[in-house]
């Protein structure tokens, strides 16, 4: 009889298993299951609930096609930028264009005040600051860094702003200032290099101050 009672003992067992692993699949689709038993599915249910938010969060930016450009936008201030504020003649960030026209250093000071805009207004927490220029390699790091901020950002959290306030504001106006500072190069005697950009490598992600050589500069 303990030998019959066990043998039907363990094809109830099995028979709850069945049932648990048909309800799991239920639940949490392709997600890679081995449910033996009711504290294992909880346990297995609670892994892919965590793996999935984490998929989510990676593929936030990528499934939106408007962060997408935003970020390529990103990358495009970039490299632009980058072209801007590399290999600038000695004593160019104090370059005097005119009367009442902020210098080379402070227009790369108010980019960086840009960016950390943009941040905020991403975050929703919408916060603006006025910093004094610092010296020039110092705020081109500033730059670069803030890109690299706002970008991972935009790569999976969620933002609390449209991209397009986002362009229409602090990144437009970030563009229209690094055509200053290029305006004040070439007034200095010390000219960045036109260049095809339709054809330039520019790439989402690539934010940094290590860009890819121009394919066509003139």
């Amino acid at each position: 009889r303990s030998a019959v009672r066990a043998r039907l003992d363990e094809a109830a067992e099995r028979r709850t298993a069945r049932g648990w692993r048909g309800a799991a699949k239920k639940a949490v689709g392709s997600c890679p299951l081995s449910i033996i038993s009711v504290r294992t599915f909880a346990f297995r249910v609670g892994q892919c609930s965590l793996m999935a938010m984490s998929e989510l969060k990676k593929t936030a930016g990528a499934s939106d096609p408007k962060r997408e450009l935003l970020r390529h936008t990103l990358a495009t201030l970039a490299y632009r930028g980058g072209k801007a504020v590399r290999d600038v003649p000695a004593g160019f960030a104090e370059f005097q264009g005119g009367h009442g026209v902020r210098t080379p250093g402070q227009i790369l000071a108010h980019i960086g005040d840009l960016l950390d805009w943009a941040l905020s207004i991403a975050m929703g927490q919408q916060k603006w600051q006025d910093s004094k220029p610092l010296p020039w390699e110092k705020e081109v790091d500033r730059f670069f860094a803030a890109l690299k901020k706002l970008d991972a950002f935009l790569a999976g959290d969620p933002m609390e702003s449209s991209a397009e306030k986002i362009f229409q504001g602090p990144i437009a106006d970030a563009f229209t200032h690094i055509g200053q500072i290029a305006i004040l190069r070439r007034m200095a005697e010390a000219p960045v290099k036109g260049e095809n950009y339709y054809v330039a490598a520019i790439e989402v992600g690539r934010v940094g101050a290590e860009q890819a050589k121009p394919k066509r500069e003139f």
